[in-house]
């Protein structure tokens, strides 16, 4: 008996816990795709894997539907893997343990990954089923969606004959997506010149912050722990001298970093006292300023005895230190053509030191591709000036309106029919697939749709199965409904 073997639609919570115990972080998908193979093999349906992990399932229309225009089914195999500082699991080798408390489904101490293992495992059960009328169905299964839709921009579309696509790669039940964002992942490095120093050893830390989706929750003026460590940095240098050891925060360049550590060498007859107290008031004003958006923040140093280490040269601690400060991050203009939508972002996601580098790695997102390429030359000017310099990768279009759409007009009337109103018809800042795909299949009918999920990126991330139950019933009425 598995942990969501009472939960309805049965089918679906069978594959989605099936999913959960193989590790699918981004990056790490070639279980995973090999366990789409492995089901298309048992199932005797037509099936392309590629040599980056994407996988396609073909299965004709049932009775009556062998005829009718094909659809197709995507969703990403990938989930980002971001976990409680305390938690033991091996995300890259260890499955998730599962817990339901009434309807909501989680994963003891780390993200849950239903953004988007239950797009995975609707496609399985509808693929599985054999009373579920349906067009022919293409279902595609791309990798690496959250470092960059890597995957669908390695994809081959050629074998797709469809040009209606169900993305179910959404979060909110009752809004149906029609537009994006477009995206580009960004990679900043300064090189490290680096001595040999004696003095009194610390390690700083900012801790405590809700973090979020770089594109969902980039408008809610949540903290960045990276950018909190580089302005406690500045202003800590402003009353004792100090060289930078190493730094590290974040894990995803699409995750709001929640926590963030500075290793530090101190002169040897610094005094302790007087650096706990200017920490702690720094804390105290953190605490005020984001008392809404981030309430748990933290700002802490400890010290360890006196010693030697490898540490940055001054001029190199400092280099790093301004770029922290000055780093652009969060919503930096709002879209004056829909209320409410941010039109460009990015989000400072992972912060890390080798011996020979500073990197930092951002994910910006933006629905006019000028501001967008705006961005990047802003981060690009700021780390030539400091010595370093920039790359860029994963780069994927907005996904424009479309005016005329006859799927977004049957989902509406689906959805009126099984919900009693009307469904929200929205763009968002968060960047989707379906813009990679509407670039690739001219003429491609799309909308994105989806259960409710919170707290997705985040240890908190919790999976509504009620509504997974209602979202299933929606689906295969409108799969019935494209005749």
């Amino acid at each position: 008996m598995g942990i969501l073997s009472n939960l309805k639609p049965e089918p679906v919570f069978r594959y989605f816990e099936e999913i959960c115990q193989i590790p699918h972080g981004s990056g790490n998908t070639k279980e995973i795709s090999d366990y789409c193979v492995r089901f298309a093999k048992e199932h005797g349906l037509r099936h392309i894997q590629d040599s980056a992990n994407n996988i396609i399932i073909f299965k004709p229309g049932t009775t009556g539907y062998e005829n009718s225009a094909p659809v197709i089914l995507q969703g990403h195999l990938d989930m980002v893997c971001e976990k409680e500082f305390d938690c033991d699991i091996d995300m890259d080798r260890e499955g998730l343990q599962l817990e339901v408390q009434g309807d909501m489904i989680s994963a003891r101490g780390t993200t849950l990954g239903g953004d988007d293992g239950i797009a995975v495992a609707y496609a399985l059960a509808i693929l599985d089923a054999d009373d579920i009328p349906h067009p022919p169905l293409e279902a595609v299964f791309t990798v690496d969606e959250e470092i960059g839709m890597l995957g669908a921009a390695a994809l081959d579309c050629t074998p797709l004959k469809s040009r209606i696509m169900l993305n179910l790669d959404s979060e909110d039940e009752g809004y149906l997506l029609v537009g994006c964002a477009g995206g580009i992942s960004v990679k900043g490095s300064i090189p490290t010149t680096r001595f040999s120093a004696s003095g009194k050893k610390a390690t700083l830390r900012i801790s405590g912050l809700l973090g979020g989706h770089s594109g969902i929750e980039i408008d809610k003026s949540r903290a960045n722990a990276c950018k909190l460590l580089g302005r406690t940095l500045y202003a800590l240098q402003k009353e004792v001298s100090f060289l930078l050891c190493s730094l590290q925060g974040g894990l995803k360049d699409n995750a709001i970093p929640r926590d963030a550590t500075a290793t530090l060498l101190l002169d040897g007859d610094a005094d302790e006292s007087k650096i706990a107290e200017c920490i702690n008031k720094i804390q105290q004003k953190y605490q005020n300023e984001y008392r809404k958006s981030d309430p748990g923040v933290t700002c802490a140093i400890t010290f360890s005895e006196s010693g030697t280490a490898n540490a940055m040269t001054p001029d190199i601690s400092k280099n790093v230190i301004a770029a922290l400060v000055n780093f652009p991050n969060g919503v930096q203009r709002m879209s004056l053509d829909i209320e409410g939508l941010v039109q460009t972002s990015l989000n400072l996601g992972i912060m890390k030191t080798s011996e020979e580098e500073f990197t930092c790695s951002f994910s910006l997102r933006s629905s006019v591709e000028s501001e967008k390429h705006a961005l990047v030359e802003q981060i690009e000017c700021l780390m030539e000036s400091l010595g370093g310099s920039l790359k860029t990768m994963g780069e994927y279009p907005a996904w424009e309106y479309r005016p005329d759409s006859p799927l977004r007009d049957l989902m509406v009337e689906v959805f009126e029919d099984q919900y009693g109103r009307k469904p929200v018809i929205q763009a968002i800042h968060a960047g989707v697939e379906c813009g990679l795909f509407a670039g690739n299949l001219p003429g491609l009918d799309c909308v994105s749709f989806g259960p409710d999920m919170k707290g997705i990126h985040t240890p908190k991330e919790v999976l509504d199965a009620a509504s997974v139950l209602r979202t299933w019933e929606y689906t295969l009425e409108v799969l019935k409904r494209l005749k």
